[in-house]
């Protein structure tokens, strides 16, 4: 198989599995703060270690942000959290965010796992999880790539030697097509501000262990905040469950 094949087919593979590769490094990264905060290794206590959970904190929501602004203005039809049918595109999306960054989905991402990442305080671990997001993610991007080229021709041509793939660019932004939904973010981003502030408690958990040998929750902001968007979260689940509140009609 030439490279281009096996590139797009190993893509396509990962595609399905898109958010399930990081969450296989996470417990690696407790195990490694865990560890460094028992043998007081990392950022020394100060004002600098108090704040640098809310520093990572911001990384992972401003990547959050870039997929609520991207998801609440993206037409229905199109590519999504768990495809079983793999790649969709009704239409080509070149609007909005769109026209300033051709997978502004996966920079999200990046964002997001990349403030986890930091919460170790190691930044060998860092390194080693950003080249493996690379190297995940480009052949995924490759992939949908190929498809939307073969779909769209020359009109995704166009807009690919103009848009850059990963890194924003703002000089040809254009509005976006269609309106913000709300209740469309709701329904597809609902666990992401969750997953953030579970995994961010389960660092500073295991950091409290490691600190006193208890297994005890520290009733703190962190413990709060994880059962607060946890009780967020399961709400709107039932509500999308066994309601149609959340359902969006069909957007242009």
């Amino acid at each position: 198989m030439a490279l281009k094949e096996e590139f797009e087919s190993q893509g396509n593979f990962l595609f399905k599995y898109r958010s399930k590769f990081p969450l296989l490094l996470i417990p690696i990264g407790i195990g490694i703060h865990i560890y460094q905060v028992y043998f007081n290794i990392g950022i020394p206590e100060g004002l600098l270690d108090r704040l640098y959970p809310f520093i990572c904190l911001v990384v992972a929501l401003t990547g959050l942000a870039v997929r609520i602004y991207t998801v609440g203005h993206t037409p229905e039809g199109t590519s999504g959290r768990n495809t079983k049918q793999g790649q969709v595109a009704d239409q080509l999306n070149t609007t909005g965010i769109y026209s300033v960054v051709r997978h502004p989905l996966y920079l999200g991402n990046f964002l997001i796992w990349i403030g986890i990442a930091m919460l170790t305080e190691n930044i060998w671990f860092l390194l080693v999880f950003m080249l493996a997001f690379w190297l995940y993610y480009e052949r995924i991007m490759f992939a949908e790539e190929q498809f939307l080229r073969h779909k769209f021709g020359e009109r995704f041509l166009e807009w690919s030697s103009i848009t850059p793939a990963f890194i924003p660019s703002y000089r040809g932004f254009r509005s976006p097509s269609i309106q913000f939904s709300i209740n469309k973010v709701v329904k597809k981003e609902k666990n992401g501000l969750f997953a953030i502030f579970l995994l961010v408690f389960l660092f500073q958990y295991g950091e409290d262990i490691a600190n006193t040998g208890s297994p005890a929750p520290v009733w703190d902001f962190w413990t709060y905040a994880a059962i607060f968007t946890g009780t967020f979260y399961f709400i709107f689940k039932l509500i999308k469950k066994h309601t149609t509140i959340l359902e969006t009609s069909t957007r242009d």
